[in-house]
């Protein structure tokens, strides 16, 4: 079986050609602003996603502090966190606030810690409970890969708005060939088709 090779003419809107019309021509600027517009809307839209998430997270780690608690009843028959925690349970703790007060809240011990135990759990600034804040390094990477995705994102938006309304052109052309070839059909005497 015989294979053809199938050229591709590149920029062809951009040449002088009989068959060229001007929706081509506004297809192709369209197309080459959709892509700086692409390019000038994901480099801002990243960085600032990257300083907020930065930001975040940082504030996260200044406002976050360490406490000593201690385990209100055994772990034992709890059941585990997650798959990928281990094997950790929740367990019922009790702490004191910066302004003095007494909370209780659940956090992740090993299944073997009796009640009384100290552990030591992570506060926000009004004493609740909260996650272990990221590392630097951590902070860094995730506001990287957020401004990445951030940028990535937008960049999509504008090229996706760029085919969509590609389409509203190649449907237009699809009707301009369609009436041009109905002229030529008649004018010499018959219908195709």
């Amino acid at each position: 079986m015989l294979r053809t090779r199938r050229s591709t003419v590149r920029m062809w809107r951009w040449r002088r050609n009989p068959l060229r019309r001007r929706i081509d021509v506004v297809e192709a600027w369209l197309v080459l602003g959709a892509w700086i517009l692409a390019v000038v809307c994901a480099l801002p839209a990243g960085l600032a996603t990257q300083a907020a998430v930065r930001h975040d997270l940082d504030r996260q780690r200044v406002e976050r502090q360490q406490v000593t608690a201690v385990l209100v009843a055994d772990a034992g028959d709890r059941p585990t966190v997650s798959e990928t925690d281990g094997d950790l349970v929740w367990a019922d703790a009790r702490w004191t606030t910066p302004d003095g007060q007494t909370r209780t809240g659940l956090t992740k011990v090993r299944p073997d810690t009796p009640a009384g135990s100290r552990v030591t759990v992570w506060t926000d600034q009004a004493g609740a409970l909260a996650a272990e804040p990221v590392s630097p390094g951590e902070a860094r990477l995730q506001s990287v890969l957020a401004g990445v995705l951030a940028g990535a994102v937008a960049g999509a938006v504008v090229i996706g708005g760029s085919y969509g309304v590609r389409a509203v052109l190649d449907r237009r052309r699809m009707a301009q060939w369609d009436a041009e070839w109905e002229r030529v059909d008649t004018r010499w005497g018959g219908r195709t088709g």
